[in-house]
């Protein structure tokens, strides 16, 4: 199974999204949302939360517990 951080950047890019379109939803940083994807600062579970809102996955999906996306 893909990691957590992989499955924010696979997700970002399957959507053509850029890191700082989704900062803009999550309301951080560019630098900020960079270290969340590369493991370097916790998301914290109300941004994962709203990543898996938008992208209309459950937040087991993204923390890589499953490959189903609902």
């Amino acid at each position: 199974m893909r990691s957590l951080y992989q499955k924010m950047r696979d997700l970002r890019e399957d959507h053509d999204l850029s890191q700082q379109d989704v900062a803009e939803l999550l309301n951080v940083s560019q630098a900020t949302y960079s270290r969340y994807e590369s493991g370097v600062l916790d998301i914290p579970s109300i941004s994962l939360i709203k990543l898996a809102d938008y992208y209309k996955v459950s937040v087991d999906y993204i923390l890589g517990r499953t490959d189903k996306k609902k």
